[in-house]
C-alpha cells in the first residue's frame, strides 16, 4: 500500500516533466536558423584573431575552410563571461545558443560559459530599445508615472487645514 501512495505521489511530476531536447550535430543545426538548439560537435582547434575574437574550429582538418557550414564565435567583449577556451580544444562540446546566419554558413554565439551546460546565452538588450538612455543621466530609462514624484512640494497636511488643540 505504501508503495502504490508512492508511486501516485510521484505520477504527476513524471508525466509533467519536459523531456529533455537532444543535442543535434552541426551538420542537423546549419538547418535551424534562428532557433534555440543544442550542438554537439568536436573541436578540433581554437583560432583567436587579432581584435580578439575567438573561433571553435568544429570542421576536421581535412575540411576545406569554405566547405565548413557551421562555427562558434565568441567575441572579445564577452571574454570574461566565456572564459578560456584553448581547454575545449581536441574535446566533444556541447554548447546551448541560438543558430544564427553568419557570412554564409550557419553559426553560434558563445557570450557565457553557461552555454556548455545547457544554460542561455547572455542577456544583450536591444540598443534600439534603450535608445537616448546612458548610465550618466539622472532619469529613469522609461517615461512610468509610478516613478515620478506627485505633488511636488506637497506637505502631508497643508497648515491652513490642521486642527488647534486645547492648552494642557
Amino acid at each position: 500500500m505504501r508503495r502504490l501512495m508512492l508511486t501516485l505521489a510521484l505520477a504527476p511530476a513524471v508525466v509533467f516533466a519536459a523531456p529533455q531536447k537532444p543535442c543535434l550535430t552541426a551538420d542537423q543545426a546549419t538547418k535551424l536558423l534562428n532557433k534555440d538548439v543544442c550542438v554537439t560537435a568536436h573541436v578540433y582547434d581554437v583560432v583567436q584573431l587579432p581584435d580578439g575574437t575567438r573561433f571553435l574550429d568544429v570542421c576536421t582538418p581535412q575540411t576545406p575552410d569554405e566547405a565548413c557550414r557551421f562555427t562558434i564565435v565568441s567575441l572579445w567583449e564577452d571574454h570574461d563571461e566565456v572564459g578560456e577556451l584553448r581547454k575545449y580544444r581536441d574535446m566533444d562540446v556541447q554548447v546551448r545558443g541560438i543558430v544564427q546566419p553568419m557570412h554564409g554558413r550557419a553559426g553560434m554565439v558563445l557570450s557565457h560559459a553557461r552555454q556548455f551546460y545547457g544554460g542561455p546565452p547572455k542577456f544583450k538588450p536591444n540598443p534600439k530599445l534603450v535608445r537616448g538612455f546612458s548610465a550618466e543621466q539622472s532619469r529613469p530609462p522609461v517615461n512610468d508615472p509610478n516613478l515620478r514624484s506627485q505633488g511636488a512640494g506637497r506637505a502631508f497636511m497643508n497648515t491652513r487645514d490642521q486642527e488647534t488643540r486645547p492648552a494642557k
